[in-house]
């Protein structure tokens, strides 16, 4: 039962990771892999003397960083919210709400911000009502992290709260009643019951949150951005595309791909190795 599973990683996950090795040669596609020639780290000295190198790591890492400060936490304040609510039809109405952007397609998604954050669209129009003026929101760098963030809370809150959800279902209801009897109100429940039963699941979702700090998806950013708003929108994961499909660099692309991977295990490991001596709560 085990085969197809361990041939699927070994196929499919492994054994490309041999094309690595792209990333210290001239990759040149007639002569294959073994037969391009080796220059070393030339292409990671490339990348890190460019005068992109910081701007996209930047980027990336403050990308990811508002994410856990705000995408984060929501999805856990959305499962506490709903985990209080007593009608169970209105419970499911407000989980079905939250759950639907999670299934439209990205493609989607970023075609109904555009056409809403548009000089004519309906938030420019609002913006019109309050005595402001209208403004080309997908234009403005500064705009685009807002955006990015706040579009994914919005598209991923209610999924990424599913697995609290199941987490809250396993604390015993006998301690929310030996809280009551102490004179514990709801509020007191959820801060010393709730919390510390959800808290180990937060503790693993934060270290995979952080161990893929340097990785950020290039198909929504690839579907937003513009050349106007690289200097905040361009991130390592869309500056490998451009390189290794559009300019056919594949030989940088891997170097800098490599280089993203490095970074991302050496922060798990480190997260996971901090996390299990402060709360005991780890990986593995």
């Amino acid at each position: 039962m085990l085969l197809p599973v361990v041939a699927y990683y070994l196929i499919f996950h492994y054994a490309p990771m041999y094309g690595a090795v792209i990333a210290f040669k001239r990759f040149m596609p007639n002569k294959g892999i073994l037969g391009s020639p080796w220059i070393g780290f030339k292409n990671f000295e490339t990348f890190f003397n460019s005068p992109y190198c910081l701007r996209i790591i930047s980027n990336t890492v403050l990308l990811s960083v508002y994410g856990i400060l705000f995408a984060f936490p929501a999805a856990i304040i959305l499962a506490l919210l709903l985990n209080e609510i007593r009608n169970p039809l209105f419970k499911k109405t407000v989980q079905t709400i939250t759950y639907l952007p999670h299934f439209i397609s990205l493609v989607v998604i970023c075609g109904i911000l555009r056409d809403f954050l548009s000089l004519d669209g309906l938030i420019n129009d609002f913006v019109e009502l309050l005595g402001l003026e209208r403004t080309m929101f997908l234009a403005e760098p500064e705009w685009f992290r807002t955006i990015y963030i706040g579009s994914g809370i919005w598209q991923g809150i209610g999924w990424n709260s599913i697995i609290y959800i199941a987490a809250l279902s396993q604390i015993d209801t006998e301690l929310y009643e030996a809280a009551k009897i102490d004179g514990a109100g709801r509020w007191k429940q959820m801060w010393n019951v709730t919390l510390p039963g959800i808290l180990p699941t937060i503790v693993i979702m934060l270290i995979l949150r952080v161990g893929s700090i340097m990785t950020i998806g290039h198909e929504k950013i690839i579907l937003l951005y513009n050349p106007a708003i690289y200097e905040t929108a361009d991130v390592i994961s869309s500056y490998v595309y451009r390189k290794g499909l559009l300019e056919s660099n594949f030989s940088f692309s891997s170097a800098v791909g490599l280089f993203n991977s490095a970074i991302n295990f050496v922060l798990i490991i480190s997260v996971n190795r901090i996390s299990r001596k402060v709360s005991e709560t780890s990986l593995w």
